[in-house]
């Protein structure tokens, strides 16, 4: 991709957020823009209606004391300007609404199920194996505790 195609974002995730975020993107043999790209294409369209934008800005209450930069495709950050817009009518975070939406809807997607977040990965990549990799399994295990 050109650089004008892409578009680089700051997040504010947790530490433990972070670590599957780099775990999935190891698995995968990816990086983290591209799990992050195919989170957000995953949750996006689950974060209709006011249920949702409350879900978000409970997930934007929270603290995120790590930042990770992502690259996003043109077409991906578009849409959170939009998320950003509708979370700032509604009483969310008015600074960095396409950051603070893109914050949200990561951290919303990584609070599932490792396992469920790897099968879901494997399903946008056109149904490679669904089995999560060690890291994950890892990571399960330790949320568990």
């Amino acid at each position: 991709m050109d650089c004008e195609d892409e578009v680089m974002l700051t997040v504010r995730i947790g530490a433990a957020e972070r670590a599957l975020l780099r775990s999935l993107a190891r698995d995968r043999g990816g990086d983290v823009s591209e799990v992050a790209v195919d989170g957000l294409l995953d949750v996006i369209p689950a974060l209709d209606g006011d249920a949702a934008v409350l879900r978000l800005r409970r997930v934007l209450a929270r603290p995120a004391p790590c930042a990770v930069t992502l690259w996003l495709p043109a077409p991906v950050a578009d849409l959170l300007p939009l998320l950003g817009e509708r979370l700032s009518r509604t009483g969310g975070p008015s600074a960095g609404p396409a950051s603070a939406a893109l914050s949200a809807a990561l951290r919303l997607w990584l609070a599932a199920d490792p396992a469920a977040l790897a099968a879901a990965l494997a399903r946008l990549r056109c149904g490679r194996g669904t089995r999560p990799g060690p890291a994950v399994a890892g990571l399960r295990a330790t949320r568990a505790a």
